[in-house]
């Protein structure tokens, strides 16, 4: 199990606390840092508004052995419309392709492709099959789904074409914890989205933080499940990223110590 960074917050306007898309200086330095600090895993998506492409721009300054190190994961089934800065869901076969040809024109590899917004209607569909086989054509080896919901996350666990499955989990919303079993079991990777609930947990109603004691709690509920992949933290600053770290890794050494 690994901190990984999600990276919603670097292209568009999300959270509980709604904050300003940071300038790109910012996110350059918020990467740059997460690389230096031994981050691997990051997901990113259409959806995200700016973040596939400020993303990519970042990797394209890594060296050959930096950007072999890094965990690219992308998604593909939810559009970012530029003109109404806002998000619809197309999973058509069409759609899917233009979508996986987009996000390679941005981002250098793409390590790990998810069907985002998944349900089981969706998964049911050949259209996924063939836009996941053409992304195979493309170079992108591995699969997984993005998933909110215990029947769509039960049908992707028992589909070999999968081998990660991305779905919400916190101290206060635990819908998904009995997928954390039957994924290990399965030899499926995890990743954890909203570990904070959208910083639901971190901040009061005026946006005050509630201290590292309530960070560190989260991740303790977290690091107890038995999961292979990272857990997603959507930090947006230096700051906030290190304070996720050691509150992660506090937890993990916590867990080992009990």
């Amino acid at each position: 199990m690994e901190l990984g960074l999600g990276l919603i917050s670097i292209g568009r306007k999300w959270g509980h606390v709604e904050r300003p898309i940071p300038p790109v200086e910012q996110v350059n330095n918020l990467l740059a840092t997460a690389v230096k600090l031994g981050i691997r895993y990051f997901d990113t998506a259409p959806a995200y508004g700016m973040s596939e492409e400020r993303f990519g721009d970042f990797l394209k300054t890594l060296n050959s052995n930096q950007l072999q190190n890094v965990i690219v994961a992308t998604k593909c089934g939810e559009h970012w419309d530029i003109a109404t800065s806002a998000t619809h869901v197309d999973h058509s076969y069409e759609a899917l392709c233009r979508s996986i040809d987009q996000s390679l024109t941005r981002l250098p590899k793409i390590d790990i492709l998810q069907i985002h917004k998944a349900t089981p209607q969706v998964l049911a569909d050949d259209g996924i099959l063939r836009a996941l086989e053409y992304a195979k054509s493309k170079g992108v080896a591995s699969f997984g789904v993005s998933v909110s919901d215990l029947e769509t996350a039960t049908i992707a666990v028992a589909d070999p074409l999968f081998s990660l499955l991305q779905f919400p989990f916190n101290q206060s919303y635990r819908v998904m914890e009995d997928i954390f079993t039957s994924a290990w079991t399965a030899g499926k990777s995890v990743f954890v989205n909203r570990p904070l609930g959208m910083g639901t947990l971190m901040y009061d109603k005026d946006g005050n933080f509630k201290g590292e004691a309530a960070l560190l709690e989260a991740y303790r509920v977290i690091v107890s499940q038995q999961l292979r992949g990272a857990v997603l933290s959507g930090a947006s600053s230096v700051e906030h990223l290190e304070q996720n770290l050691r509150a992660f890794q506090k937890a993990q050494e916590e867990l080992r110590a009990s």
